[in-house]
């Protein structure tokens, strides 16, 4: 007889959600901290735009292990989707490795970041530093979520946010200890932070879901505990990961395309210094929203029956996150967020105002969009993911040649 689920209530929802909500708010976090560590070493304006730029490259060559966390929510369920989804894991992190080692190859770099983007050579040295300091990163991401939905499958969402405060600890040990006792500039400091970072998480996340891990294991070896699920092939593996690859490879050449015609407008190394820090202010309540992704694939039920306590959750905090950013974009809090926690000058502070009050409404549109591409996922229907993406790039793209 197959056992009752509990009703999904709003509290329910809350319960699963707060740990993976604070995990994200975490993470927010730390672009706010690096910027102001930036800010207040020798150079900050060439060294925020180097660290930005860096740290744009790094994200769209991580973008191919980025959806591996709702991979594997979705899909191990038990021990043979377990390992097969593991060593795709593992291929895919060898190959997003080598993708970062032929950009750091100066000649490579030197054609991205002067040809390409246009940057002036002493923010392209910088940013050809932090890049080879971040060499880490896209591996020990796609580590560490494919093990971080493995313990969102399995109800233990608290152990993600504990493998978040092993990362800030990290992070920010690190930034401290290279801002008092060492001469590096400030982007590689930045670098260097978020690398040591999230290779601690990944390996904290392992640790964290090693009983999963080994009841997993025990199926594969005692073939008498083998779930009656059907096996899951690479080839299904591929199938349904490759809309959700695309998604974040398209979305997040956004951030390049942006910092290129940033590059090549009016005021760019301004602008180049400034987008990290509105982009890092407007994330921390966008993660809220991000967040919500996980929390619908896991309870939105093979039928959907939790979709409507699971609207009436994301109502609630899209509400709420959207009115506390306008708080900050459109009153006095702003020159207290930029200037004073930020540390950036009065002139780069008035320079943020406006693209900060542009994205009001973006918290908002990322818990809808979490809801959509969470039930999307869960009903197995990945690829209408991926042409929204293109639709919303390309929008972008339109928006930045008609302006710039």
């Amino acid at each position: 007889m197959e056992t009752k689920q509990p009703e999904l209530t709003l509290r329910r929802i809350f319960i699963f959600w707060v740990p993976l909500a604070a995990t994200w708010l975490m993470m927010s976090t730390e672009g706010p901290f690096l910027s102001a560590i930036i800010a207040r070493l020798a150079e900050p304006k060439y060294n925020l735009a180097a660290y930005g730029v860096a740290f744009a490259f790094a994200l769209i060559i991580e973008s191919p292990i980025i959806m591996i966390m709702s991979a594997s929510t979705k899909l191990v369920r038990n021990g043979e989707a377990y390992r097969k989804l593991r060593n795709f894991t593992h291929l895919l992190n060898g190959l997003i490795t080598v993708a970062m080692l032929i950009c750091i190859f100066p000649p490579v770099f030197h054609k991205i970041a002067y040809d390409m983007i246009g940057l002036p050579p002493p923010v392209a040295e910088l940013t050809h530093w932090a890049f080879v300091v971040l060499l880490p990163w896209p591996g020990a991401i796609g580590f560490r979520r494919f093990y971080q939905g493995i313990m969102i499958r399995n109800n233990r969402t608290r152990l993600v946010a504990y493998g978040t405060v092993v990362r800030l600890v990290t992070m920010t040990l690190t930034a401290l200890g290279l801002y008092f006792f060492s001469a590096l500039p400030g982007a590689v400091i930045g670098a260097a932070a978020l690398s040591a970072g999230v290779t601690l998480e990944a390996l904290a996340s392992r640790v964290m879901a090693h009983s999963i891990v080994n009841r997993l294991m025990a199926e594969l070896r005692n073939p008498g505990t083998i779930s009656v699920l059907p096996d899951l092939s690479y080839r299904q593996i591929a199938r349904f990961y490759y809309p959700l690859a695309l998604t974040p490879i398209i979305a997040m050449g956004t951030h390049p395309l942006v910092t290129f015609f940033m590059g090549q407008g009016r005021f760019a190394i301004e602008s180049l210094a400034v987008y990290p820090v509105i982009h890092s202010l407007v994330f921390i309540f966008r993660s809220m929203g991000l967040s919500f992704m996980e929390v619908v694939i896991t309870l939105l039920g093979e039928e959907n029956e939790g979709r409507i306590p699971l609207r009436n959750f994301a109502l609630i905090v899209g509400g709420v996150i959207t009115a506390m950013l306008t708080l900050i974009a459109f009153t006095p809090l702003n020159e207290l967020w930029f200037h004073h926690i930020s540390g950036l000058s009065r002139e780069l502070t008035a320079f943020a105002r406006t693209p900060t009050r542009l994205f009001v409404l973006m918290p908002a549109l990322s818990v809808l969009m979490s809801m959509q591409r969470g039930t999307l996922v869960n009903n197995g229907h990945n690829t209408p993911i991926s042409w929204a993406t293109v639709l919303e790039v390309g929008s972008i793209v339109a928006i930045l040649i008609l302006t710039i």
